[in-house]
């Protein structure tokens, strides 16, 4: 790692650190209003951001970016007033409680929870030029500063979605507008400082490919600093031996809506019983979504993710199963435990499955691409967290972007 690259994020994080009592103390109008004000500023500077969007996809097409990257990285018009109103709603949604009662742990005292910020907190993320809207906006509303990490590809949307859309706004509300930095560096090297600095950024948030992810979250255990990590997705979709033709048809195609996302379909797995009579409705929902199967015998592990394939993400992988069990078990052990579905007209079937399936989502006749923050919860996220220990799992948000506290005081005050 260069000298000038750790330089650089380090001074990004002092400068969160220093602002970031402005931003804890700041009240909750404050702190919406700056939310309020980024929806604004998103609409008004739209031109700017679109031209500094389109200038990173010519860059990128001319590098061989793959079709699935390219999307990511694409800010479209509605994706652009679709980010706005995200964070209108963002905006509106409850603040948590600061304190919470617990008990009387003696005569005349009283124990509450509080809910401190983190500090500082980090993110690192590759072509996605709304994850640093969606990041920040988090942040804000957790009254967390941050240092946010992007690559090459969508630094020139990064940039103009600070400059023009997030600092403003924090500095309209009064708030200091350092709360939130973005390192200036594409070089890889900056994720790797990024996650080095426990005194600083106890925390980072990971979004990125599988592998990459992977070694920096093992880079940050190494310096004792905590993630969130988002390394693999894929969605499992089982359908059991009564499964409807038409709903396996409706949850195939609505799975498929995009290829490039974690919680897209990635492997199907259908009864043995059923599979004659629900695969040709099967072949030809692949069809229309311009989806090749990968049939047995596989070439491949069956659980490989074909969103992180460049050159093979329209792929779903297709296997028959035994039954309920068989299917639980590989999506149990041979995913990444994102989210799973089950196709059954049976409440006794789907119950078993819940049960069954250990992993973060599990979905009864709905597609997986619901694990979403925003589809579920009415606000953006941080990333999914599949972490299978106590903590934030699933879709994080502000709601979990903070640290525990416990006070004793006296009871009558």
């Amino acid at each position: 790692m260069t000298d000038e690259v750790a330089k650089a994020v380090r001074e990004c994080a002092l400068a969160a650190r220093r602002a970031a009592p402005s931003l804890a103390a700041a009240d909750g109008a404050a702190v919406d209003a700056a939310l309020t004000g980024m929806a604004d500023r998103l609409l008004a500077e739209r031109a700017a951001v679109l031209d500094a969007n389109a200038a990173d996809i010519a860059k990128a097409r001319d590098e061989g970016m793959s079709a699935g990257l390219l999307d990511r990285l694409t800010v479209t018009d509605a994706r652009l007033t679709g980010m706005a109103e995200q964070l209108r709603l963002l905006a509106g949604a409850p603040h948590p409680e600061r304190e919470i009662p617990l008990s009387s742990p003696a005569e005349g005292l009283r124990l509450v929870e509080r809910r401190r910020p983190v500090g500082v907190i980090g993110a690192n993320y590759e072509a996605r030029p709304n994850v640093t809207v969606d990041v920040a906006s988090q942040l804000v509303k957790s009254r967390n500063a941050g240092v946010l990490r992007t690559g090459s590809a969508a630094l020139g949307s990064a940039q103009r979605l600070l400059e023009k859309v997030v600092v403003p706004a924090l500095a309209e509300a009064g708030i200091d507008a350092d709360v939130v930095q973005l390192v200036p560096r594409a070089e890889r090297e900056a994720a790797a400082a990024l996650v080095g600095q426990p005194d600083l950024v106890p925390l980072v948030i990971l979004r990125g490919s599988g592998e990459s992810t992977r070694s920096l979250a093992a880079e940050a255990a190494r310096h004792g600093v905590r993630t969130l990590a988002h390394a693999d997705g894929g969605g499992v979709l089982y359908l059991a031996e009564d499964a409807d033709q038409g709903r396996v048809r409706t949850l195939v195609v609505d799975s498929l809506d995009r290829l490039g996302v974690c919680n897209r379909l990635n492997l199907l797995l259908i009864h043995a019983a059923a599979y004659d009579r629900l695969w040709p409705v099967v072949a030809d929902a692949l069809a229309e979504r311009d989806v090749r199967p990968s049939l047995p015998p596989h070439d491949h592990p069956i659980g490989y993710e074909w969103a992180l394939d460049a050159d093979r993400e329209a792929t779903v992988t297709v296997a028959p199963v035994d039954g309920l069990r068989e299917a639980a078990a590989i999506a149990n052990e041979r995913t990444s435990g994102l989210a799973a579905g089950i196709a059954t007209e049976d409440p006794a079937t789907a119950a078993e499955f819940f049960d069954a399936y250990e992993g973060t989502g599990v979905f009864w006749n709905a597609p997986t691409r619901l694990l979403d923050g925003f589809k579920l919860f009415g606000v953006p996220e941080t990333g999914i967290n599949l972490d299978r220990v106590p903590g934030p799992r699933g879709p994080v948000t502000y709601t979990d972007l903070y640290v525990r506290q416990y006070a004793v005081l006296p009871a009558n005050l």
